[in-house]
């Protein structure tokens, strides 16, 4: 039997699916996707409509390899990362083409998982947000690719023209001393000090305040003022509205968060380290003395500072402070737990309050929050240490930033690094910032969207757009090693939050254990020149004679309390 072939005829049906395959029409569903997102989402941003179709026609077309690609990214939780996961990696997919899975997991799995990548040179994910404060780790270990390298070798082709580097207010918490920048900010949130306004400004509180300590009732300049302040709305104050209050609010369970209470410059709020910014030199906020770019020892015997009397009187003031001006449940709460409690209406103040949690403080109906939607408290600069001076770091900023991995393959890595780019393109990053109220861009922050938004933000705008914000900043470089030094902090900590040691006895520990660490490090020789080197120990008062970190005790840790209205203190950040 003869067989002749079958063809169908062209049907109406094929004939638009051959349509809307085609190359113009797929670039019209990426281009009315743009608009779309554009006109919507986009509407608030730093450049025009023009420029920011500009923009995206430029993603679009970049992304052209890699459509139909599905990568995987991941972040710590925080409503930043939300808005990301939720919907700029929506945006992202509708126009580019490329599908993205960004993960949201608590900001510890995220250092596990990127110490596994490290450790077995296996992809685990195509890029991490993870915070810059393991600068200190990428630039030694060589498992990242600088962005920097980057940008004019193997990604090139895919780097944003508009990326604008010099934009970025935290590039230098990402740069290592070689000079290379490692990871693109992506986010980034400053600790600062919090206080209800509405309380300060009472005239009968302001009165009560002066006839007991001599002075005026305002926002403190050094801790002598804070721990005043914190007696006495707890111990004289007492009530407000028929509420009970404290004067002070802070976590103390043993938790890996515990670890950050600390790490996160709270020994240089005292004055612990070294002058120089963005880290002092040659001790760190963590006690940790490098000589040229090795470190060479963490407790005061090796010339480091982590048990130095400028720690033990931070650590001993943390612990007096929670136990006797802090609600009792506070010793039993975590970093996530105690977050929120301010909140609630019955914290005078906190010395050690993260701007992360910004857009949860000013949600209408809040007991913190009035009728129009304006605070009745504020954020001001932290109050500084009795070891404090000036040129040295005066708190934490962190700064989650977007970093590449070499075990990435180097397709899946460009089409992370597209997205990347996205999520910080100025076309989306204005609202991104008014989302998480975690601003990384110079230009988004001098807008007048966010020239609007401050009365309502607390002084959030009034300290980024300050000269003073260069004083708060992330973990740097001094820390070899990250994910081993910092699980070492919590668990130290803890024996002194609990009582069971004294702050000595603790910082001590911590102190060793950090130098061993160290050791280790040395002896497998895995980091190259700038590895650890440790100096041989000798007499702590060899060290506590010599300028600088580590700082002998002072024979007064509690000067006269000073504090400034806070209309005057905004005054000062502009000069």
């Amino acid at each position: 039997m003869n067989r002749t072939r079958f063809v169908p005829k062209p049907t109406t049906l094929g004939l638009l699916i051959s349509l809307l395959l085609s190359p113009a029409a797929l670039a019209d569903q990426y281009s009315d996707a743009a608009k779309k997102w554009i006109d919507d989402e986009f509407a608030q941003s730093s450049l025009s409509k023009d420029d920011q179709m500009k923009e995206m026609a430029w993603f679009t077309e970049a992304a052209k390899p890699f459509r139909g690609m599905e990568i995987k990214v991941v972040s710590e939780t925080i409503t930043t990362h939300e808005y990301e996961s939720k919907v700029l990696a929506k945006a992202f997919e509708e126009i580019t083409g490329i599908k993205v899975t960004h993960d949201l997991i608590q900001e510890g799995d995220v250092v596990e998982k990127l110490q596994t990548e490290m450790q077995s040179n296996r992809s685990i994910y195509d890029a991490y947000i993870n915070d810059s404060d393991l600068i200190g780790t990428h630039f030694r270990y060589g498992k990242v690719i600088p962005i920097s390298d980057y940008i004019t070798g193997e990604g090139k082709d895919v780097t944003l023209p508009t990326l604008d580097l010099d934009d970025f207010i935290g590039l230098s918490f990402t740069t290592g001393p070689d000079g290379k920048v490692y990871q693109l900010p992506d986010q980034q949130f400053a600790n600062l000090y919090w206080f209800r306004a509405d309380w300060f400004e009472r005239e009968d509180l302001q009165k009560q305040f002066k006839e007991i300590y001599g002075y005026d009732l305002g926002v403190p300049v050094n801790w002598s003022a804070y721990e005043d302040i914190a007696e006495f709305f707890t111990e004289h104050v007492k009530e407000i509205d028929g509420k009970r209050v404290y004067g002070h609010m802070d976590y103390g369970k043993k938790d890996p968060s515990l670890g950050w209470r600390f790490t996160d410059a709270w020994f240089s709020m005292a004055g612990a380290g070294d002058k120089g910014l963005p880290n002092g030199k040659p001790v760190d906020e963590w006690g940790i003395r490098v000589e040229g770019c090795r470190p060479v020892g963490s407790s005061v015997e090796r010339g480091g500072a982590t048990n130095g009397p400028a720690a033990v009187y931070a650590t001993t003031k943390y612990v007096e402070w929670l136990n006797k001006y802090a609600p009792a449940e506070a010793q039993g709460m975590t970093f996530s737990e105690a977050g929120p409690v301010p909140a609630q209406g019955n914290i005078a103040q906190q010395i050690f309050w993260y701007t992360a949690f910004t857009a949860d403080m000013t949600k209408p109906g809040l007991e913190v929050v009035n009728p129009d939607g304006t605070p009745k408290w504020r954020m001001a600069p932290s109050p500084k240490g009795p070891y404090w001076e000036e040129g040295m770091k005066l708190g934490y900023q962190d700064a989650g930033s977007w970093t590449l991995m070499k075990a990435t393959d180097p397709e899946r890595r460009k089409a992370a690094w597209l997205y990347a780019q996205f999520t910080v393109a100025k076309t989306v990053s204005l609202k991104k910032t008014l989302v998480g109220l975690t601003p990384i861009r110079e230009s988004d922050i001098n807008t007048d969207i966010m020239t609007e938004a401050a009365p309502k933000l607390g002084g959030l705008v009034e300290f980024y757009r300050s000269p003073a914000r260069v004083q708060w900043t992330p973990t740097g470089t001094n820390v070899p090693d990250y994910p081993k030094l910092a699980q070492l902090w919590w668990q130290y900590i803890a024996e002194a939050a609990n009582g069971e040691k004294t702050p000595q006895q603790a910082l001590d520990g911590l102190a060793t254990a950090q130098d061993r660490v160290l050791e280790r490090l040395e002896r497998a020789n895995v980091q190259g020149e700038c590895g650890p080197k440790l100096n041989k120990p000798r007499d702590a008062a060899y060290w506590l004679a010599q300028p600088g970190a580590p700082k002998a005790k002072l024979a007064d840790e509690k000067p006269k309390g000073v504090t400034i209205k806070y209309d005057e203190l905004l005054k000062s950040w502009q000069q």
